[in-house]
């Protein structure tokens, strides 16, 4: 069985990087969501045969191809459109952190695993978890129970929101944002965004590239709060040795719009980086997809599960109608 399961993973992995579209068959082209659909069903039929190599894989390729994604952004246009989204990023990253340790506190979660759920929901999801776990001295089962609720929540995301886009009829600039605020990591946000400009485009719809483009732009920036967030926990929890990890791949994504932007790089090169970062991603959720076992989901709890849900609902709804009100 092990060995038939290999066999299928690395076919699947085939599956999903070949460039379809390129040979004219973009109706059977692996979208990321769809990529992330049959990383679910091969780990819940089978067991990941490389846990290890998913992991390590998943993280450095998201990185990488949001790197890539900025070789297709302009920055002076990228940053003009995201600020509309910066005030309620700082006002929701406050207020979800405020709310979580509250609302945990009276469902009598474990204080670190509340903070956690938080941090990952205020954030953005497993990467925070990830930074602050270190500095908040969290056990394996703390972290577990918090990255799992998460990832399910995730998961969840990359297949509801683009539906709920078009159902409201957001435009790409107030989806981007919306994403970006109310999904939980990267790679979902990137992939949700990805999801709604096939929608605006298919429907011919101008300014379709804005749902990605914002999307990655405001999520980059609102995981920069990972810094900040880090130091107040270390205060919080009084201890002078944690480490904060900064996502440095941030600063070269930045680096990479101020290069497209102002070195004039030729067409096909940048087509091509942008190309290759988009095939990145759907690889990414596949990975990440084939992560998540039952196992992981049975051992998130009650309780974990209920705060993680509410908090998700208080942000995904009050940035739904503050974006929807403030942004064209």
């Amino acid at each position: 069985m092990k060995a038939v399961s290999k066999y299928i993973y690395i076919v699947l992995i085939v599956m999903v990087i070949l460039p379809l579209d390129l040979l004219g068959l973009d109706a059977v082209n692996i979208t990321p969501a769809f990529a992330l659909f049959l990383g679910l069903f091969f780990a819940f039929v089978f067991e990941c045969p490389y846990p290890k190599f998913n992991k390590k894989t998943s993280k450095y390729l998201l990185q990488a191809s949001v790197v890539g994604l900025g070789f297709g952004m302009n920055l002076t246009e990228s940053l003009k459109s995201g600020s509309e989204g910066m005030l309620f990023t700082v006002v929701s990253v406050v207020g979800v952190m405020v709310i979580g340790v509250i609302f945990g506190y009276w469902l009598h979660i474990n204080r670190k695993t509340s903070y956690l759920i938080s941090s990952g929901t205020a954030i953005c999801g497993g990467s925070a978890i990830a930074a602050v776990g270190p500095v908040l001295h969290a056990d394996e089962n703390e972290m577990a129970v918090s990255l799992g609720v998460i990832f399910v929540l995730n998961a969840i995301a990359l297949f509801i929101f683009p539906p709920l886009g078009e159902l409201a009829e957001m435009s790409a600039r107030q989806f981007g944002t919306w994403a970006a605020i109310a999904i939980h990591d990267t790679s979902s946000v990137v992939g949700a965004g990805e999801a709604y400009m096939q929608v605006l485009r298919a429907n011919g719809v101008p300014n379709a590239a804005d749902s990605l483009q914002l999307a990655t732009l405001i999520k980059l920036t609102r995981a920069l709060w990972i810094i900040p967030l880090a130091l107040v926990t270390m205060l919080i929890f009084r201890d002078n040795k944690s480490k904060i990890s900064i996502p440095w791949f941030i600063f070269l994504f930045i680096l990479a719009m101020v290069i497209n932007t102002y070195c004039n790089l030729p067409e096909s090169l940048v087509n091509a980086l942008v190309y290759i970062a988009k095939k990145g991603l759907v690889l990414t959720l596949f990975l990440i997809g084939a992560s998540l076992s039952l196992k992981t989901v049975k051992s998130v709890g009650f309780k974990p599960f209920v705060l993680a849900v509410a908090l998700w609902i208080i942000i995904g709804v009050s940035s739904f109608f503050v974006v929807m009100n403030t942004i064209d």
